[in-house]
């Protein structure tokens, strides 16, 4: 069984865009990546698929419940950690976590305090006094106290500095080991890199492509940079090349294919120096986002 399932999930605010026909699942322990430019659709997927938004059409499920119908159920097993947090100012965070605690069962206000302590948070101060980055972090703890079955994380590194960051990840890790789902929504494609299994990449309310991480570095993409120390104004013609950008005196293009075979076209060219390295995830992932909309302007 799947811990997450969308089928064909669609919504729309009457003309406005929302998302449409977004279907995709998500294995049970698995970190699943979800990523898009903001204004892609990722925060309206997250909310259609907690049921704070209502479907226009399609269908969601978590552990094999329908999002609609057995929401109540399901509220106790799902962590969330929207992209902005509020709460009541003046209440301290100790206070916080024990009221949160009280709508699950047992007591989760021992364990808010543990991991507390691990993200260097005082809970003694008023939300009211803390920085933008604590109070991500009681946004954190309070999705992970219950120690829920799913974890879903919106845009959740916001406000967190690198070596909050760095905790956080290690907690998802050690989540995912004990059997955690974990569902992680971010513009930030090098923290997809670091922590997911998959990737679904979505762009204007519509699935993309959904991508293995260890299937993206076998596909031998490689960022080539050509330097020219004159002008140079011929057009070079190369095959496996995805995307490129050219100035008076250097080329620089993403290229996906066999280094040999690159290096075989190389040959012909009168460079006067290059460079050839590994490309970022950001890099390979804009080829995804020009090819769809080169599609789309053929139609």
């Amino acid at each position: 069984m799947n811990a997450i399932e969308l089928n064909h999930l669609t919504k729309r605010y009457g003309k406005a865009r929302g998302i449409e026909d977004v279907t995709f699942q998500v294995a049970q322990g698995e970190i699943f990546g979800f990523i898009g430019p903001n204004g892609a659709g990722k925060s309206t997927t997250i909310r259609t698929l907690l049921n704070f938004l209502y479907p226009t059409s399609g269908t969601a499920k978590i552990l094999g419940k329908d999002v609609v119908t057995e929401a109540k159920n399901l509220r106790q097993h799902i962590g969330y950690l929207p992209s902005e947090v509020h709460y009541y100012d003046d209440m301290k965070v100790s206070e916080l976590f024990r009221f949160s605690a009280g709508f699950y069962p047992g007591d989760s206000s021992k364990h808010a305090l543990e991991l507390a302590e691990r993200l260097q948070l005082d809970t003694s101060r008023k939300i009211e006094d803390l920085s933008f980055g604590n109070k991500k972090k009681v946004g954190i703890i309070q999705a992970l106290m219950h120690e829920p079955q799913i974890l879903i994380l919106d845009e959740p590194t916001a406000g967190l500095d690198p070596l909050m960051q760095s905790i956080f990840f290690e907690l998802l890790r050690e989540l995912q080991q004990k059997g955690t789902t974990i569902f992680f929504s971010s513009h930030y494609l090098s923290e997809v890199q670091k922590l997911c299994n998959r990737v679904a990449i979505i762009k204007d309310g519509r699935m993309i492509k959904i991508e293995n991480m260890e299937d993206l570095h076998a596909k031998k993409f490689k960022k080539v940079h050509l330097h020219f120390q004159n002008k140079w104004d011929q057009k070079i013609r190369l095959e496996g090349v995805l995307q490129e950008n050219v100035t008076d005196n250097s080329y620089e293009f993403i290229y996906n294919g066999h280094t040999r075979n690159l290096l075989e076209q190389l040959v012909n060219i009168q460079f006067d120096d290059v460079t050839i390295e590994e490309p970022s995830l950001e890099e390979i992932f804009m080829h995804y986002y020009e090819k769809e909309a080169g599609e789309n302007d053929g139609l």
